[in-house]
């Protein structure tokens, strides 16, 4: 007992409920009395039980402000995994069946405003010059692309996307059958995707060999040499001219045309044969697209 107070912490008195005191002893000067428990307080006056629990029902009202504090409205929740490749998937095949429509609408409703495409031709738009582009097939010409592989990949509100779409184009009743490679990023805002950058690769494949009279093939034997260091032999072997240096595996060319090989496999090359003024082999040229790297003819080999 301290100041004629008393302390009682059953669990039971936290629901009892005095009778309000006299008036004699409400109009009485407040005792702030001993340190405050978050206990009941059992206060005798006038031998009636009066219980304070100011502190338990203050820790209430402290504990539901605290929560209207920190509620705040739901955000969108993050689609998962499946649920963006779905939609993104959806948005891309929207976009590539518009193309041949020349349907500008749907590119100006997915395509981010500062957007930036770069085509198969190496060729950059912003969104503007990229619908401003975007013209309907000519007439005689009928197509479609359709997506193959898709994959996505999630950092946050930003998608990477690769595919790989095949094209169908009947031109003027020839039937041609390309393949493009695309890396596409597409950025979320609330619940929708807008595409904020594209690129598109076509995807390379090797021609077609054709054949060759073995006499013709044969002609192009010899030792060749790019550097006085670094030099090769090419050998008829049927239809094709296998090369061979010392320290490296054997090479195989085929003939896309008759003074045109290329190798399997490598179709950004090809070896381009050249000939004198009296007609006869000089060399070749590697090329790499535009860029070519020259081989001198030394000698010829016997066939």
């Amino acid at each position: 007992m301290r100041n004629g107070i008393g302390m009682a912490c059953s669990h039971d008195d936290w629901y009892y409920h005095p009778p309000v005191p006299p008036e004699s002893v409400r109009d009485a000067p407040v005792n702030e009395g001993p340190p405050k428990h978050e206990c009941i307080v059992n206060i005798d006056i006038a031998g009636r039980a009066y219980m304070v629990s100011r502190i338990f029902h203050a820790s209430i009202v402290v504990v539901l402000l605290a929560a209207c504090a920190t509620r705040s409205e739901p955000s969108d929740a993050a689609p998962t995994q499946r649920e963006t490749e779905v939609a993104l998937r959806k948005n891309t095949q929207a976009l590539l069946d518009a193309i041949a429509r020349g349907d500008t609408a749907v590119w100006n409703r997915l395509l981010d405003s500062a957007a930036v495409i770069v085509d198969e031709n190496d060729k950059v738009y912003t969104k503007q010059e990229m619908i401003a582009n975007l013209k309907p097939l000519a007439p005689g010409l009928l197509g479609d692309l359709a997506i193959d592989n898709f994959l996505v990949k999630l950092h946050g509100d930003v998608a990477v996307v690769t595919h790989e779409d095949n094209e169908y184009l009947d031109y003027h009743g020839q039937i041609i059958r390309s393949r493009f490679r695309n890396t596409d990023i597409w950025k979320r805002n609330g619940k929708e995707w807008r595409e904020i950058s594209s690129m598109v690769l076509a995807v390379q494949k090797d021609p077609p060999a054709i054949t060759l009279n073995p006499k013709a093939v044969c002609a192009f034997n010899g030792r060749y040499a790019m550097t006085d260091s670094i030099a090769a032999t090419l050998q008829c072997v049927g239809n094709s001219l296998v090369m061979k240096r010392q320290g490296r595996p054997n090479r195989v060319f085929l003939p896309e045309t008759r003074d045109v090989f290329f190798e399997p496999g490598q179709p950004r090359t090809r070896r381009i044969f050249q000939y004198d003024t009296s007609g006869r082999v000089s060399g070749f040229v590697d090329r790499r697209e535009a860029r070519d790297i020259s081989w001198s003819r030394k000698n010829s080999v016997a066939t």
